[in-house]
């Protein structure tokens, strides 16, 4: 890497986080939680080694595995899930966490990634056949009932995935946002990866669209907030996730007679200001959930991941900790939401781009931090800094050789 490159990353990485103690510097607060028997379950995949810069991504207070929230506020509900956050959709401001950068299995609140990626791709108007493959689902998974040889419109299947969690609808769109063809969902797949990575999540991985579990999936507290900030910048999406109700439609030709879905997020039926989201469960990843509200002109976003359905289902614990959110100050913070625009700015150097995006131009994985930074770029990066002044001398005395 020549000077000018490496003052260039070191430009990138300063963007993103602040050069400060490492995170075990600091001894970690434990997340209020209830005692509860846990339940039988399978035991979680191991995740990913922690990256030092990634862990602070958005602010250094949000590298723990522990509890962050501002100084003075009270203590946070307790709550079963593993992590959490909470952060306002439009000022970006982290308000509190429990472990936010803390790799999880993400469940359905992975289909947030999914209209993320693929909203935007695809005419709410235009009508698909559903073809064999878009059934291939896990046994006794979640399906909305969509049938072989069947035609639905995209925002039929939109509701489907969004009310009912529908893994067949999330194979549908994801092979129609990948092309149609049978390469369709791996393509999607890959563009919700180079999603994730430009958003700045990057302890997401996805392998499978819906969130049904697969090798090497993860995300984060963190990664689903920045997530559902694209959403819900969408008005479709907005719509759809506050539907209450929706109806199939009859396939005459299959002999298959329509019904009606409901809304599975009991938070919009039962939380004034709210403005709907996404639950989640397999029995490996646990509860998962993703709401947001709005009171007071503002608006909130809850993402928690690992959860256990007592004391409180998901929604329930999404809602005491939107409690906890809006009894804050305005401009409390212990963090922010990183922009695209911070993730983008440039390194020049193609060797980092190429490491990036892949071979293929799609994301590589898994994440290994910023813009492709190595899990020891926190050390590089200090050691850099401390050399900088020296660089800019070399690279001004090389400038005052070429100019005479």
């Amino acid at each position: 890497m020549t000077v000018t490159r490496m003052v260039a990353a070191l430009t990138l990485t300063a963007a993103l986080v602040t050069v400060g103690p490492t995170p075990a510097a600091a001894a970690e607060i434990p997340c209020p939680k209830p005692k509860i028997a846990k339940p039988s379950a399978p035991p979680r995949p191991a995740p990913p080694a922690d990256d030092p810069v990634a862990m602070r991504v958005g602010g250094d207070a949000l590298a723990t595995h522990g509890l962050v929230i501002p100084a003075g506020a009270r203590q946070p509900p307790a709550v079963t899930a593993t992590t959490w956050m909470v952060a306002d959709l439009d000022t970006g401001e982290v308000l509190g966490a429990c472990g936010p950068h803390v790799h999880q299995t993400p469940a359905s609140v992975q289909k947030t990634l999914l209209a993320a990626t693929a909203i935007d791709r695809l005419d709410p108007r235009q009508k698909v056949r559903i073809v064999p493959s878009d059934l291939d689902i896990e046994p006794n998974s979640s399906a909305v009932g969509i049938v072989v040889g069947g035609t639905y419109p995209i925002s039929t299947l939109w509701l489907g995935l969004l009310l009912n969690s529908g893994n067949d609808a999330a194979n549908a769109l994801a092979r129609m946002a990948g092309g149609g063809g049978a390469d369709g969902v791996a393509r999607t797949v890959a563009a919700m990866n180079a999603k994730a990575r430009e958003l700045g999540a990057f302890q997401t991985h996805a392998v499978t669209p819906s969130g049904l579990d697969g090798k090497g999936q993860f995300t984060s507290s963190y990664d689903l907030a920045l997530i559902a900030r694209v959403c819900f910048a969408n008005a479709d999406f907005r719509k759809y996730v506050l539907t209450r109700t929706a109806r199939m439609p009859a396939q005459p030709a299959r002999k298959v007679a329509g019904f009606q879905f409901q809304n599975e997020n009991k938070l919009i039926y039962n939380y004034p200001g709210a403005m709907g989201g996404k639950t989640g469960f397999t029995t490996v990843a646990r509860h998962s959930y993703v709401g947001a509200a709005q009171r007071g002109g503002r608006r909130l976003v809850v993402t928690l991941l690992g959860a256990e359905a007592r004391p409180m289902r998901g929604w329930q614990q999404g809602a005491a900790l939107l409690d906890w959110g809006f009894a804050q100050p305005r401009g409390s913070s212990v963090g922010h939401l990183v922009t695209p625009a911070e993730v983008a700015a440039p390194t020049g150097d193609p060797a980092t781009e190429k490491a990036t995006t892949g071979a293929a131009g799609t994301a590589a994985t898994p994440p290994t931090g910023p813009r492709g930074l190595p899990v020891l770029a926190a050390v590089a990066v200090a050691v850099a800094l401390a050399a900088l002044p020296l660089l800019l001398l070399l690279v001004q005395r090389r400038r005052r050789r070429l100019d005479g």
